[in-house]
């Protein structure tokens, strides 16, 4: 019974002990440090060209619609492919549907299909003149982007002058508070473009129009920003 007694009572000793230290121990506050940010930014010409084309069909047979759209999408295909290359021009198909078309009281009255194709690359000129040349499906969207390539190299531009910028705007702050220099304490770093498409949807829709006819497309530009933000310690 005894022994029950003081083994409780060193417990109850180390416990308020262990309290004591604890509020005792203060985590020292973070003195100097700066949080700040820089950017880097480059203009390039958007490379790559993505036409989307499609059709739609409508039928009270799902399955005719189904081989119409079929049928209409292999003509596509074997027109494109002619002049396919990769990286130039890469073909693919996109979305195929087919659904059912409900009337006023609900029931369906019948089906309606839709079938895409995607022509994507850095020729301009080879896909645009693709485009032109298929007869079964119409433009749906026009649109230019970078490519990896251009995309990676642009942004390790744009990186090295958004690093360079945060040292310079680092040393400017630890000089102009008396420091002789900084640490880097944490630092993140983060990627973006905006660009735009200066031709406008309906303008690629209208050449279609006259046969054989290239889809008059002009590539825009688009600004890659890279941001480095973080924190350094004075020193």
């Amino acid at each position: 019974m005894k022994y029950t007694i003081k083994l409780i009572a060193a417990c109850a000793l180390l416990t308020g002990a262990g309290g004591l230290f604890a509020q005792q121990y203060v985590q020292p506050a973070v003195q100097n440090v700066v949080q700040l940010s820089a950017t880097g930014s480059i203009e390039v010409p958007q490379d790559l060209l993505s036409i989307a084309m499609s059709t739609t069909r409508d039928g009270s047979d799902a399955s005719a619609v189904q081989g119409q759209l079929k049928s209409a999408l292999d003509a596509a295909l074997a027109e494109a492919k002619k002049t396919a290359q990769l990286g130039q021009l890469d073909v693919r198909t996109g979305n195929f549907s087919l659904y059912p078309r409900y009337g006023r009281d609900g029931k369906p009255i019948g089906w309606q299909g839709t079938a895409e194709l995607i022509l994507e690359g850095r020729d301009v000129a080879r896909i645009s003149s693709a485009a032109g040349k298929i007869q079964t499906l119409t433009v749906s969207n026009v649109s230019f982007s970078l490519s990896r390539e251009q995309r990676t190299r642009v942004e390790s531009e744009a990186q090295g002058i958004a690093i360079e910028r945060f040292k310079a705007r680092a040393g400017d702050i630890s000089r102009a508070f008396g420091f002789t220099g900084y640490t880097l304490r944490e630092v993140n770093v983060s990627a973006n473009d905006q660009g735009y498409s200066p031709r406008p949807r309906m303008m690629a829709m209208e050449a279609k129009t006259v046969a054989d006819a290239s889809v008059p497309v002009e590539a825009g530009k688009t600004a890659v920003l890279v941001t480095v933000s973080g924190s350094v310690q004075l020193k």
